[in-house]
């Protein structure tokens, strides 16, 4: 083409499609309108015969007229009506030597808006024949491939790409849109041909047709939603996050749901290490300086075996200040570090050379994200996220993302923690408060247990107590607290500390749980308390066991009535009315009596013993009867195969059981009189004394007894009220009781100089270990209680 030729291409460019005809009708010039209009680029139009490019003959009279309307063969494969009209070119000899041939729609559309339009477009576009053969790509889509469109154009589609699985199912739909006529929708994940970034691609495939309704191939437009994906991954992540970490109140689980979270579809490789404060009862440091000391709770990998871990389970490490954990803990931010870096590449080069020979921690480890664990303005420890497979490097937004999940696990780490803690404390109140040692007493042969609860609500409240009585007398008891935690665990200690101070009074069952009943009614509405306490709510079951007249006397405040298994091997629940729970006020408490032969056993329990969510109550009742009847060496024994064969695997509640065997003291171990209430039978008394004592062999404890028999005698004698009796008992100690019918109970006073009484209780409170009173059904009873002698 001459530089006249040129000229006229240049100036029409961008009026027209247009092409330039020899005399025999081979192109021999291509404008970039004739391009974009037919598809068809220079290199493969210029040559040709234009004959070739149309799809139909050329209607007759068009040549002469050098005007008209012809159709067109796309290169897509379409039919193009194009209205054409050609101007000769002339020669030197005035003979026509070419013609240039202009063209536009014939359905009046601009020829190159659509073509501009395809070329401009955002997105990748792409056309095929029905082969799957490219034809046509937009910029974009010769972008996405990495290659200009000349590499692409005629080629088959799966050999252009690398990456057979994509390439299959891409290739699989092209086919489909071919041979079905109907478009094609979906989304696709993988790495784009020209690099090594995963993308998300929302694709779009429909046919091509031409103006005869023939399918003649396919086009696509593929959008590139790799960010709404990865904000759609992100927020995914975190809402399970929300739902995955933090299911149990322990700290290292909590720890390992962090890393199950993030591997594999965050990191390669995850680790949490945490400051050693954490795991234990001591308080934060001030503050984090040089060498920070960590300890591994969890790591986990898309290996299996995790062999990039440097450090164990359980194990401490130091890091040094340059190190990125160490960096995100002072800074206290999330650091992004990538290969290449000195600090990423000191510290990733130092924690391989610790891997045991033959095995590879972090190489290949290009990329990690380092974000700290903070709490309610504390820092807990460190979560570490490495990229070692993964090809794309973190950015900023993982960063981000990586801050909030690691906040919400940082929350429930530290709620695990303070869990523990409390839990920790609230045990140990719990144990300080409930017996340690149970006292030296002949009544009963007992046996318990205490088992706290294992479940998030905390310890409770379930208490027992076995406490000395006048006469040889014992009681039990057993409580439970309404609510878990410290606060239960205190209240149960004031609870257990006023039934103390009741029975030392030697007040019967249903007048302690009365008074018991008072002073809760009381630290519900004192204004002073605070709220747990003002809805505080407790049961109660107090029995006194009298080993001389072998009775049980049993009163109960909304607990589960005691079981008993007697010598003959029976079992039965002693019938009893339960009472109102304490704190209720308003309703009395009735005692029950009755006789048990001695080696009866006595089984006193909490409601978790028997209660639970998937157990009827009537079951319970009915397996801890069957448990007391299995044989067992001891009492001990026989408490361990009771929580066994009764509980479940995990309580939901805390558990506290007493046993206790009677005893019964014999005839000779207990010897009574009853006294005329006339003072000189006083003498005759203090020798009765005497000379059981001889036949005791207690001689060494005449002189007191005789002092002490005769003060007392002659008391209830001048002050009280007939029947009077007297009574010796001889258990651990020698015990001296004078019951008599007046409920008035005597003083302990200093007696002025010249009184002529009022020294004779204070001469038997010296004299003697202890002496007290106590009201009986038909009056009162003083008592008082000497040591044995040696041997």
């Amino acid at each position: 083409m001459g530089s006249r030729d040129a000229l006229i291409l240049g100036r029409m460019e961008h009026v027209a499609a247009s092409a330039i005809l020899d005399a025999q009708g081979t192109v021999t010039g291509w404008s970039e309108g004739a391009r974009r209009l037919t598809g068809y680029a220079s290199g493969e139009a210029v040559g040709r015969a234009a004959g070739e490019l149309l799809a139909e003959d050329v209607p007759s009279g068009i040549v002469t007229a050098l005007t008209g309307t012809v159709v067109l063969r796309h290169r897509d494969g379409s039919h193009l009506a194009l209205a054409l009209r050609a101007s000769p070119l002339l020669g030197a000899d005035g003979e026509a030597a070419g013609f240039v041939v202009t063209a536009e729609r014939s359905d009046g559309k601009r020829p190159g808006l659509a073509a501009q339009a395809f070329e401009q477009a955002s997105m990748s576009m792409s056309v095929f024949d029905t082969r799957q053969y490219y034809l046509r790509l937009n910029n974009v889509a010769c972008q996405v491939m990495g290659v200009p469109e000349d590499t692409l154009v005629g080629r088959y589609y799966p050999d252009t790409v690398e990456d057979a699985d994509h390439s299959r199912g891409f290739l699989q739909h092209l086919r489909q849109v071919a041979d079905t006529g109907e478009p094609v929708h979906y989304e696709s994940f993988t790495r784009a041909p020209s690099g090594t970034r995963y993308h998300a691609w929302n694709l779009e495939m429909w046919p091509v047709r031409d103006p005869t309704g023939e399918l003649v191939g396919t086009a696509l437009a593929a959008f590139d939603s790799s960010e709404q994906h990865w904000a759609r991954q992100r927020l995914a992540l975190l809402n399970e996050a929300a739902a995955s970490i933090g299911t149990t109140l322990d700290v290292v689980r909590t720890a390992e749901e962090l890393v199950e979270l993030v591997v594999p579809r965050f990191a390669d490789f995850a680790s949490v290490d945490l400051l050693d404060w954490v795991l234990g009862a001591e308080e934060p440091p001030a503050a984090l300086a040089g060498d920070v000391v960590l300890r591994r709770v969890a790591h986990g990998s898309v290996t299996n075996g995790t062999p990039e871990a440097a450090v164990r389970l359980g194990a401490a490490d130091t890091y040094p200040p340059y190190s990125p954990p160490a960096r995100a803990l002072t800074e206290g931010r999330a650091l992004l570090a990538t290969s290449g870096h000195p600090d990423f590449d000191r510290w990733v080069g130092e924690r391989n050379k610790r891997a045991p020979e033959g095995t590879a921690h972090r190489v290949g480890a290009h990329s990690l994200v380092t974000v700290p664990l903070r709490a309610r303005g504390t820092t807990l420890g460190v979560a570490v996220c490495v990229r070692i497979a993964h090809p794309d490097a973190y950015a900023a937004d993982d960063a981000v993302l990586a801050e909030e999940v690691a906040s919400r696990a940082a929350v429930c780490i530290d709620n695990a923690r303070r869990f523990a803690r409390e839990r920790t404390t609230a045990l140990a109140l719990q144990h300080s408060l409930l017996p340690r040692g149970l006292p030296g007493q002949a009544a009963v042969e007992v046996a318990h247990r205490y088992l706290p609860s294992g479940s998030v609500a905390g310890i409770g409240g379930d208490w027992f107590d076995v406490i000395p009585l006048s006469g040889s007398r014992v009681a039990l008891a057993v409580g439970d607290v309404v609510g878990h935690g410290i606060q239960s665990s205190a209240t149960m200690g004031r609870l257990r500390t006023a039934v103390r101070t009741l029975a030392d009074v030697d007040l019967p069952p249903d007048e302690l749980l009365t008074h018991l009943d008072d002073l809760v009614t009381h630290l519900a509405t004192d204004e002073s308390t605070t709220d747990d306490v003002a809805e505080l709510g407790a049961t109660c079951l107090y029995t006194v066991y009298d080993p001389v007249s072998r009775r049980l006397t049993v009163a109960g405040a909304g607990h589960p009535p005691p079981a008993v298994l007697l010598p003959d091997g029976t079992t039965q629940l002693v019938e009893m009315s339960a009472g109102p729970p304490l704190g209720v006020g308003g309703l009395p408490f009735e005692a029950t009596e009755l006789e048990l032969p001695e080696g009866s056993l006595i089984a006193l329990y909490t409601d978790g013993l028997i209660e639970g969510r998937d157990r009827d109550l009537d079951r319970g009742i009915a397996d801890l009867c069957r448990a007391l009847t299995v044989p067992a060496d001891s009492l001990d024994a026989l408490c361990d195969a009771v929580l066994k064969s009764v509980l479940p695997p995990q309580p939901a509640d805390d558990v506290a059981l007493l046993l206790a065997r009677t005893r019964a003291l014999g005839a000779d171990q207990v010897a009574t009189w009853d006294i005329p209430p006339d003072t000189e039978i006083v003498a005759a008394t203090r020798r009765y004394a005497t000379e059981q004592l001889t036949a005791w062999g207690l001689d060494e404890t005449a002189f007191v007894t005789e002092l002490v028999v005769s003060e007392l005698v002659t008391n209830a004698i001048r002050y009280g009220e007939p029947p009077i009796q007297l009574r010796l008992i001889r258990d651990r100690a020698l015990i001296c009781e004078v019951s008599d019918g007046s409920s008035t109970s005597p003083h302990l006073r200093r007696a002025q100089v010249y009184d002529e009484g009022g020294r004779g209780l204070l001469l038997v409170a010296q004299l003697t270990q202890r002496w007290g009173s106590r009201q009986t059904v038909n009056g009162k009873t003083i008592w008082a209680q000497q040591p044995l002698p040696p041997g």
